[in-house]
C-alpha cells in the first residue's frame, strides 16, 4: 500500500498532521500504520530521542531502524506514514527507491512552522494555536505620552506590562482588566479544546541549540526531484491538508515502474553457475593449446564452438582469466536456461569483441 513520508522540524506540527491524515483515512476504512521515531526509540522517551538528533551514530542507527519498520509495514493493505524528520534527502531517496521496489505509490507531505511577527520582549517565538484569527503588531513609538498618563510616567517601547491590545487603550493602564480574557479570539487568550481539532504540538524535550542545529542541516524537499514528488506543503495548524490530491497521489497515480537496481535478482538454476564456470574454463585452455601453433590472421576454431576466433597476438593466461571473470559477472545478472548451449560461443564472442 502507499507510503506517505512526512517533513518537517520537530516544532512544525508534523505529528499533529499525521495524527489528521491517519483520522481522515481510517474514516474511509482504509487501515493505517504509523511509524514514528520516538516508537522505533522504545521506552527511552524525549530524552533517548533528543540524544538520538544530538549523536550522529545514534541518529544513523535510529535511520536504519526507520527504515527497516517502513520496509516491514508496506504490504498490499495498510497505508504507512512515516512522521519522523526526513530532512536528509539522501534518506528520502532511499525510501523512494523502498516504494518503488514495492510497486507503491509514494508522496511527500512537507510541514512548515509560520515565521513569526517580529515579537517584542518576553513574547514566545512560536506561534500560538489561535494565531490565524488575529495577529499581534507592536504599537509603534511615539514621542508623546499616554492618555490618561503624566508625562513623567509615560511607558517605554520595550516594557512588556504595557503591550497590550491595539484596539484597547485602557489595557496598557496599571490594573485594567486583560482585553485578552474578554476576547477569546486574541493571540495570548486560552482556547478550549473543543474550539479547534489541532492543539499546539507538545514539547519533545529538543532544546533550542538542537533545533537550531536541525535547522542548520536540514536540506528541504524539491519537487524537481523525483523523490520528493508529488509534494504537499502544509504551513502552520491552520492551513488545511489536501486531502483531496493527497488520495489521488496515494490511490489514483500510476504504479512506478521498477528500476533495475530494486529488483530482485532473477532465481537461476542450482548448476547454472557451475556449468558457466566449467565451460569458460573448458574454452580458456581449448584457446591456449590452439594459439600455440597460429599464426596471426588465423581463423581459430575450438571444440564445442561454431564461432571462430582471429587469432592477432599471441594472448596471455592473466588476459583471458580477466576477461572471462568479466563475462561470468554479466552473465550472471542474467541467467537464462535457454542460454546454456550456447555459452561457450557466447564466450567465444565476448573475446572477439574485448580483444580487437
Amino acid at each position: 500500500m502507499p507510503l506517505v513520508v512526512l517533513c518537517g522540524l520537530p516544532d512544525s506540527g508534523r505529528s499533529l498532521r499525521a495524527d489528521e491524515l491517519r483520522r481522515a483515512l481510517e474514516a474511509e476504512g482504509r487501515p493505517v500504520t504509523v511509524v514514528r521515531d520516538a516508537d522505533v526509540l522504545g521506552p527511552g522517551g524525549p530524552e533517548a530521542l533528543c540524544e538520538a538528533y544530538s549523536d550522529p551514530a545514534r541518529e544513523k542507527a535510529l535511520r536504519a531502524a526507520l527504515k527497516a519498520s517502513v520496509e516491514r509495514g508496506l504490504g498490499p493493505r495498510a497505508v504507512v506514514l512515516l512522521d519522523s524528520p526526513n530532512y536528509i534527502k539522501g534518506f528520502r531517496y532511499e525510501l523512494y527507491c523502498l516504494a518503488r521496489a514495492a510497486r507503491t505509490p509514494l508522496c511527500l507531505l512537507y510541514c512548515l512552522k509560520p515565521r513569526p511577527r517580529a515579537p517584542g520582549a518576553g513574547e514566545d517565538c512560536l506561534p500560538k494555536a489561535g494565531a490565524a484569527a488575529s495577529s499581534w503588531r507592536p504599537k509603534l513609538a511615539t514621542s508623546e505620552p499616554e492618555r490618561g498618563l503624566p508625562a513623567g510616567d509615560a511607558p517605554e517601547d520595550g516594557d512588556p506590562q504595557w503591550r497590550g491590545s491595539e484596539e484597547d487603550p485602557e489595557s496598557r493602564l496599571e490594573g485594567a482588566p486583560d482585553s485578552r480574557a474578554q476576547n477569546p479570539g486574541s493571540p495570548g487568550a486560552p482556547r478550549d479544546g473543543a474550539a479547534g481539532e489541532l492543539e499546539p504540538e507538545p514539547d519533545l524535550g529538543f532544546p533550542p541549540e538542537l533545533v537550531d542545529a536541525l535547522a542548520q542541516r536540514f536540506e528541504p524537499p524539491d519537487s524537481r526531484n523525483r523523490w520528493d514528488r508529488p509534494l504537499f506543503t502544509v504551513l502552520g495548524l491552520e492551513e488545511p491538508l489536501p486531502l483531496a490530491q493527497i488520495r489521488a497521489a496515494l490511490f489514483e497515480s500510476q504504479v512506478p515502474a521498477p528500476h533495475q537496481a530494486t529488483q530482485s535478482q532473477p532465481l537461476a538454476s542450482t548448476n547454472f553457475l557451475h556449468q558457466l564456470d566449467q565451460v569458460t574454463s573448458q574454452v580458456l585452455t581449448a584457446l591456449m593449446e590452439a594459439q600455440k601453433s597460429a599464426v596471426p590472421g588465423d581463423l581459430l576454431s575450438l571444440p564445442g564452438t561454431t564461432e571462430r576466433l582471429r587469432f592477432s597476438r599471441p594472448l596471455s593466461m592473466a588476459e583471458l582469466s580477466r576477461l572471462r571473470r568479466q563475462f561470468i559477472s554479466y552473465t550472471k545478472l542474467h541467467p537464462s536456461q535457454e542460454n546454456l548451449p550456447q555459452l561457450a560461443n557466447m564466450f567465444l564472442q565476448y573475446l572477439g569483441q574485448s580483444l580487437h
